[in-house]
């Protein structure tokens, strides 16, 4: 009897050895990465970062990526619903004027650990580069790319109009005298869509030395408006003359002017275009390749100063609802630092923040980014300071007051000028209050 119990002990040893032995073996067996990645664009920017998402799986066989985008309409919407839902996708693309609200709302991982890690390699970047992605002096994203507004000009239909192009630091007063003189001589829009931009509204307070948002972000931040009512006037001049798409052609062909590749400019149809210079390729793209499109600074307001400054083009942050935020963050540092997936890339988020990236596409580079590479080294040298991020609540001012309730109104002849520019500021402030 003892010995029959002396082997049962044995037995049921040996049996939980086995068990636990097998349970190390799956324990050790190292776990699949699973995350997501989410960017809005243009065509040629979907295709590049689908291939560079490939060209890491092939490389890091533990990681499984699934992807998905969208236009820059629907991307804002589409990711605030994701993230109401706990659902944000591990890496997702971020805007410099969004950023300081998600982080307040704590939905983006800090990044300064796997930086110090070299999980994020920083080494050929400027710090400067860097720390546009900085709240508070905390890491919150990686900016893909060095950036600047815009025109771009037809020099092509300049020429056959006749029209010389403008100097540098040419003026809104400029602008609307090219845009006439384009339409006058060759019938056509001397401007074609996005100025109702709130980058433009931007920009015209720049060029005077302020900003939109008081520094406390509670309150717009400019006291006169006249700037502001210049500015919807003009517009209104330039659709009246034939000079400027009409809003409702623009939303009825153009996708409202948000999609670079779907603009007045690409048919021939219009000579100048706001656009950030990044998206220079994708216009250029659209249209064949064959254009002599030419990049300048924004007109600036009279005895102003540039409208222009250096910005990240967008970032990558890692949401704090990644269940990998390691592995997401390594995506993000080859994105920033392999060669072999910028080759593919080709700085269509902008001129690349590494200085090996940049050394070693130089000589790749086809003539429309040899363009955006050199006027981004112009406006890095002439350009003003990279104003604050915008306030949080930016993105439900403009979407819900400033696009639809002050400038598509004016645009449709429902209000004056006047009205629109009172109508921002009393119930800009409303919303900025809540701050």
């Amino acid at each position: 009897m003892v010995k029959k119990i002396g082997l049962l002990l044995i037995s049921i040893f040996v049996l939980s050895s086995v068990a636990m032995a097998a349970g190390k073996s799956e324990t050790a067996k190292p776990r699949k990465a699973e995350i997501k990645i989410i960017w809005w664009g243009s065509q040629t920017r979907h295709e590049g970062t689908i291939k560079v998402i490939e060209l890491y799986k092939k490389t890091h066989p533990n990681v499984d990526i699934t992807y998905e985008f969208s236009s820059w309409a629907d991307y804002w919407t589409k990711v605030t619903t994701m993230a109401a839902g706990g659902q944000l996708p591990d890496v997702m693309q971020q805007d410099y004027a969004r950023i300081a609200e998600w982080v307040k709302r704590g939905l983006h991982v800090q990044l300064d650990e796997y930086v110090t890690k070299k999980i994020i390699d920083t080494t050929n970047i400027e710090p400067s580069l860097i720390d546009t992605g900085r709240i508070d002096g905390k890491l919150w994203a990686i900016n893909l790319g060095s950036n600047s507004h815009s025109m771009i000009l037809d020099a092509d239909m300049f020429k056959k109009a006749g029209i010389p192009l403008p100097p540098k630091d040419w003026t809104w007063e400029d602008f609307e005298k090219i845009a006439l003189q384009l339409r006058e001589k060759l019938g056509i829009y001397g401007y074609g869509v996005h100025m109702w931009n709130d980058q433009i509204w931007k920009a015209i307070y720049i060029s005077r030395g302020e900003w939109i948002y008081a520094p406390d972000n509670k309150s717009i931040g400019y006291k006169d408006d006249t700037p502001f009512i210049q500015y919807l006037e003009m517009m209104k001049r330039l659709v009246k003359a034939g000079a400027m798409t009409p809003r409702q052609e623009e939303i009825s062909q153009y996708a409202g002017g948000t999609q670079p590749e779907q603009t007045p400019i690409i048919f021939g149809k219009a000579a100048m275009q706001h656009q950030w210079s990044n998206q220079l390729s994708a216009v250029d793209k659209a249209s064949g390749g064959k254009r002599n499109f030419v990049l300048y600074p924004l007109p600036r307001v009279k005895g102003g100063k540039s409208a222009n400054y250096i910005k990240a083009s967008q970032y990558f942050s890692v949401s704090s609802q990644s269940k990998f935020p390691e592995e997401a963050a390594r995506f993000i540092g080859f994105f920033t630092n392999d060669i072999d997936a910028n080759k593919i890339l080709m700085a269509e988020r902008g001129v690349p923040i590494s200085s090996k990236v940049r050394e070693a596409l130089l000589p790749l580079l086809p003539p429309v980014q040899k363009e955006v590479f050199s006027f981004v080294e112009y406006i890095s040298k002439t350009g003003s300071p990279c104003p604050p991020p915008d306030a949080p609540r930016h993105g439900e001012l403009i979407n819900n007051l400033y696009q639809p309730e002050v400038v598509d109104k004016v645009l449709f002849d429902i209000i004056d000028p006047v009205t629109a520019a009172k109508i921002l500021r009393e119930r800009g402030n409303a919303i900025l209050s809540k701050n």
